[in-house]
């Protein structure tokens, strides 16, 4: 008896994690942000301790529910404020600019020189002479752009405004400055809260609206 009880237990287990896991999205397990790791972790914890107790299972089940309604009004509000997506999630770091390092960044972040180059290897990036820009991901992953990469005529234009927030720091890192993007928002009769996402490309800047995400 007590072994179907427990095969009954994992069978229905398996299908409320499935259902959770769902629920909370369809990003991989190397995108996961903090706050997602976190419940995550806690969701198996919880889930081991429903199996382990005979007595109270379904009762060990009710924080598991909170934390997915938690995840669930935390990423809600994470899609509509980006300041509180910030704080919740961090935002991307430029680690290598134009072939220089960023330590003050790197310090930041806790972030070491072992740490660079074990991810620089990974991207089969032999030499720190070979990277134009690095930028440290907000799920720890490194983004690397080769000096060979403008020799090929690629570009990869950095966001300048990312839902309504202009991106100071790429801005500057492309020499443009706060008054050239004024003014061509200016042009454009549009402010910086009214674009979802702008880049820029060579003296251009392309915009896309929030209410032309909103359609």
């Amino acid at each position: 008896m007590d072994l179907f009880i427990i095969i009954m237990k994992t069978f229905f287990i398996y299908f409320i994690v499935a259902v959770i896991f769902r629920i909370m999205g369809k990003r991989e397990v190397g995108q996961l942000g903090t706050f997602d790791l976190v419940v995550f972790i806690l969701i198996a914890e919880l889930v081991a301790m429903a199996l382990e107790d005979k007595n109270a299972f379904f009762f060990n089940l009710i924080p598991v529910v909170i934390l997915v309604v938690l995840q669930i009004l935390i990423s809600r509000i994470s899609l509509k404020n980006t300041k509180f997506r910030r704080f919740i999630d961090g935002k991307p770091v430029v680690i290598i600019k134009k072939g220089i390092i960023n330590f003050k960044n790197m310090v930041e972040q806790r972030y070491t020189l072992d740490d660079l180059l074990l991810q620089l290897r990974e991207k089969d990036v032999r030499s720190i002479d070979e990277v134009d820009y690095a930028i440290l991901e907000i799920n720890g992953k490194l983004s690397v752009f080769k000096k060979d990469d403008l020799k090929d005529k690629r570009i990869y234009p950095l966001p300048i405004i990312l839902d309504g927030e202009v991106q100071f720091d790429n801005l500057y890192s492309i020499n443009k400055t706060k008054k050239w993007l004024l003014n061509v928002l200016l042009e454009k009769n549009i402010s910086a809260e009214d674009v979802f996402y702008a880049f820029s490309k060579g003296n251009e800047l392309y915009i896309i609206k929030k209410s032309e995400i909103k359609k």
